[in-house]
């Protein structure tokens, strides 16, 4: 498989240069972005907010769109710092704590660059750990696994700042916000959040993530940060959205469905569906490969894995025409 494809989803651009466009429009699950991007209220979307395009982000602004999320987190404000995506805050982590470092393998290749030297484990192995910084992610992605917060938390109980850190990449949380540990959050514990508004809310070009810690490393975010982190755009967006609650309960009972769905078609054709995170479903098969060129060639984007050839990952077709097309596609072999 071409490299291409595994290093990360959304690569339309390269699709379309190598497969080109006589297959239609092209139908991009590559991702584990949500399909039905937030609308506000009235229904009129994004272009709805009122955003000062001339003037510099303000600050307090700021402090409004944190304290929202807050609330949306179940944190107090302080521990809150917007960033302008999470791989930006993650890529910051490593040089504000101590190592020596492991990451949870498979997951995001950004976690194993995190930190110098570190070392991937696997899932199972997190038991056996009673120092060093972990960074794992929950829900996992590409595996959609989810590990419960009891067990995170028993881990965390085994750390102190000296000795290590717990950093829990929650870029799908929102969806299935029963696996988060950020109410665990406390100036005393060393416990690191970060959670994505991109995915849930189907906005990922909006570039706005978070970082939920303690008040003191919060303040070396903001340092390192600066002023203005996150565009006027994202801030009142951003704001936005977090204080639609109405909104983000239908939209998990909607992704729930949405996944069934597609677990069906899948299913239909052969595929055993994985994982947990409504967002996406991953299939083993022998026929990965040859199945990403197939879609590829009628104008459906997947995403496959260079770590296991056999993998091939599906976010959600977003309705039922699209679902269909899916469902044709592998029927058609």
């Amino acid at each position: 498989m071409n490299g291409r494809w595994t290093f990360h989803g959304g690569r339309l651009g390269e699709a379309r240069a190598v497969y080109g466009d006589a297959a239609g429009p092209w139908l991009d699950l590559s991702t584990g972005i949500n399909p039905h991007g937030w609308a506000s209220r009235d229904g009129l979307g994004t272009d709805a907010i009122a955003i000062d395009w001339r003037a510099l982000p303000d600050e307090d602004g700021l402090r409004a769109l944190e304290r929202a999320a807050a609330a949306s987190f179940g944190v107090d404000p302080g521990f809150v710092c917007a960033l302008p995506g999470t791989e930006i805050g993650l890529r910051l982590i490593g040089g504000l704590l101590p190592g020596p470092a492991r990451h949870v393998a498979p997951a995001y290749r950004t976690h194993g660059e995190i930190f110098a030297g570190s070392v991937a484990i696997a899932f199972d192995a997190i038991d056996t750990l009673s120092a060093g910084t972990l960074v794992i992610a929950n829900p996992n992605n590409p595996d959609g696994r989810i590990v419960a917060p009891q067990a995170l938390a028993a881990h965390l109980s085994r750390l102190s700042a000296a000795s290590g850190w717990l950093v829990v990449d929650e870029a799908f949380a929102d969806a299935v916000p029963e696996a988060s540990v950020a109410g665990l959050v406390a100036d005393d514990r060393p416990l690191v959040i970060f959670r994505s508004f991109g995915k849930f809310f189907g906005l990922a070009g909006l570039r706005l993530g978070f970082v939920i810690g303690p008040r003191a490393l919060i303040a070396r975010f903001r340092a390192a940060l600066g002023s203005w982190p996150v565009s006027a755009a994202a801030l009142a967006i951003g704001a936005a959205a977090y204080r639609d609650l109405d909104w983000a309960g239908d939209m998990r009972a909607r992704l729930l469905a949405d996944a069934a769905a597609l677990d069906a078609v899948l299913g239909g054709h052969g595929l055993r569906p994985i994982g947990a995170c409504p967002l996406f479903r991953l299939v083993e098969t022998d026929r990965a490969a040859a199945l990403f060129d197939r879609l590829a060639r009628r104008g459906i984007l997947t995403r496959p894995f260079d770590h296991d050839p056999r993998w091939l990952r599906f976010g959600l077709a977003g309705s039922d025409a699209a679902l269909g097309r899916l469902d044709r596609a592998l029927g058609d072999g």
